[in-house]
């Protein structure tokens, strides 16, 4: 009966070791700052970041309620630079999403030469 707990347990401690060490990647490069798609964009990730918040009119209603956060927009990016699809993965109120995506859908991108999809966050500061 003892084999067996101690089985379980290690097979247990083993998958939620996996699970932890799978989830450390994407938020070790989540910290790193680095946008995939500032490559395709004149100027890159610096210009890039600030076409956004230049862009951006804060929402009334998000103003009005001190709405702060950030919103996530996907999208694809074609072969010549044009965005579609474009949607709202994450917003935090108060009409930042649909600025959210207005904002990304202004953007202009230079020409990869392949299709791909990306996702752009958008930060909302008062």
């Amino acid at each position: 009966m003892n084999v067996k707990h101690i089985f379980v347990a290690a097979l247990f401690a083993l998958v939620t070791s996996g699970a932890f060490a799978q989830t450390a990647k994407p938020a070790a490069a989540a910290q790193t700052g680095k946008l995939p798609v500032a490559e395709h964009y004149a100027g890159g990730q610096d210009s890039l970041v600030a076409h956004l918040q230049r862009s951006i009119q804060y929402p009334a209603m998000a103003k009005r309620n001190r709405v702060m956060g950030t919103c996530i927009i996907h999208f694809t990016l074609s072969e010549d630079g044009v965005i579609s699809n474009a949607k709202i993965l994450k917003e935090v109120g108060g009409g930042t999403g649909q600025e959210a995506l207005r904002v990304v859908k202004l953007l202009k991108f230079k020409a990869p030469g392949y299709s791909q999809e990306y996702s752009v966050p958008v930060s909302f500061k008062l």
